[in-house]
């Protein structure tokens, strides 16, 4: 007899629709599991659905959506006492999909369903930033004249296909380096930085490495820091290929601080945060994930 399970899922409203969700939690029901279905419409209704899925008392919560949905719904999940937590799943149905990718969750959604209900829990990290958002994933950032959600024609011309995954991350229509402070347990660093990227998790901007040795449940964030508008393409290159490189400053701490005299923008999951000073702490063991027995951002 297989052991019955309960999950609410909390779909993003782009994935309502889709007929494998569909027919893959009709299936599970069938099976005789438990699954309640929510969707998002705005911000602020994932936070609400989590709340009722702990009275509900059901065993997983499920986020059904992209790199923010996850962020929206992990952060939720954060604000309630472990005992009465439901251990988090995630269905991949955003366009990038980093976070559950670099984990190896199933695309599919029959298959990431199944992980859901019966994958192991494991505890995981979070980073919160200035005491009040979170990213589950990575943060990444850099000095932009202003946030724009095209890829504009100049960044193509001088940067061709990089330029899809430069501006995926950073959602920047001009970047510039400019200076900043970046300092930590026994770390300190100052001087012109082009591209920062502070990850739990490996991947951003559609599956582009940019912190390929972090791990989610290791304590600590992976920091790494692009410190030249030289010869970008040639510099991007070398930090997506993993190799070392001069104007490349990596780091591995447990809480990171960082100051700059001009505005600067961090995309958190892929949502905007701009101030001058930056605390982002890790959060160890903040919540509980369901993770496929292979996952290699487990230590």
């Amino acid at each position: 007899m297989h052991q019955l399970h309960s999950a609410l899922v909390i779909l993003n409203g782009k994935g309502a629709g889709n007929q494998d969700v569909r027919e893959a939690i009709d299936g599970l029901r069938t099976a005789g599991n438990t699954l309640h279905v929510r969707v998002t419409w705005e911000h602020g209704d994932a936070k609400r659905y989590v709340a009722e899925a702990v009275e509900l008392g059901v065993e997983t919560i499920v986020a059904g959506g992209g790199d923010g949905t996850i962020n929206e719904v992990s952060d939720a999940l954060s604000q309630h006492s472990e005992s009465s937590r439901p251990v988090l799943a995630v269905l991949p149905l955003g366009t990038a999909n980093d976070f559950a990718t670099a984990c190896l969750i199933p695309e599919e959604p029959q298959a990431a369903l199944q992980l859901a209900l019966q994958g192991r829990a494991v505890a995981i990290d979070f980073a919160r930033i200035n005491d009040k958002r979170v990213f589950i994933n990575m943060a990444t950032g850099g000095f932009g004249t202003k946030i724009t959600t095209e890829t504009p024609e100049k960044l193509k011309s001088i940067l061709g296909g990089a330029s899809y995954f430069l501006h995926g991350i950073l959602r920047m229509d001009t970047l510039k380096a400019d200076f900043c402070q970046i300092s930590g347990p026994d770390f300190h660093w100052e001087g012109n930085a082009l591209v920062v990227a502070i990850g739990n998790g490996r991947q951003a901007g559609g599956g582009q490495p940019l912190c390929p040795e972090a791990l989610i449940n290791d304590g600590k964030l992976d920091l790494r820091v692009l410190t030249s508008d030289e010869l970008l393409p040639a510099l991007l290159e070398s930090l997506l290929k993993g190799e070392s490189n001069k104007n490349v400053i990596e780091a591995s701490l447990p809480w990171l601080e960082i100051t700059s005299p001009h505005e600067m923008t961090l995309n958190l999951d892929g949502e905007p945060l701009s101030a001058k000073h930056f605390r982002i702490e890790i959060e160890p063991d903040a919540i509980s994930l369901r993770l496929p027995p292979n996952c290699p951002l487990i230590g």
